[in-house]
């Protein structure tokens, strides 16, 4: 039997004016919490929620691209947290779709657990959301 991949994944969305410049920020650790890799992107003009789940995606995105078999994925936002855990019922249009494409990513993976966690256990998250609104003239997808 093959040892399964596991990964924790921070995620922070930004915005500057909510809606406004955004940015998104997530961190790759391993299970000792050791840094992997990190990643940050300049989205354009979002709401912070929109920037919130666009971490979420491009963050589940990554970890299949890495081949993870089980991901835990953790946020300082409420709203994605309660709406992933089924605890709030996703009522926002323009969140839906990002709602649904997350449902369809975590079928690659054995497992998903979405985990809140307060603002200050996410801080490397932030600061990368907040140096990707910095750059915004520059919407590639950093990787550090």
């Amino acid at each position: 039997m093959t040892m399964s991949k596991s990964v924790n994944i921070f995620i922070d969305g930004a915005s500057r004016g909510n809606p406004g410049p955004s940015g998104i920020g997530i961190v790759f650790c391993d299970d000792q919490n050791n840094i992997v890799k990190k990643l940050f992107k300049f989205i354009g003009n979002a709401t912070n929620n929109v920037a919130e789940y666009s971490a979420l995606i491009y963050a589940m995105q990554e970890a299949l691209i890495d081949r993870y078999d089980d991901v835990k994925v953790k946020s300082d936002s409420e709203l994605l947290t309660k709406q992933l855990t089924g605890e709030y019922k996703v009522k926002n249009d323009n969140l839906r779709p990002y709602y649904d494409m997350f449902q369809h990513i975590a079928r690659g993976f054995d497992k998903v657990e979405v985990i809140s966690v307060d603002r200050e256990n996410n801080s490397i998250a932030d600061k990368l959301a907040n140096k990707a609104i910095d750059s915004r003239f520059d919407s590639s997808l950093k990787i550090e």
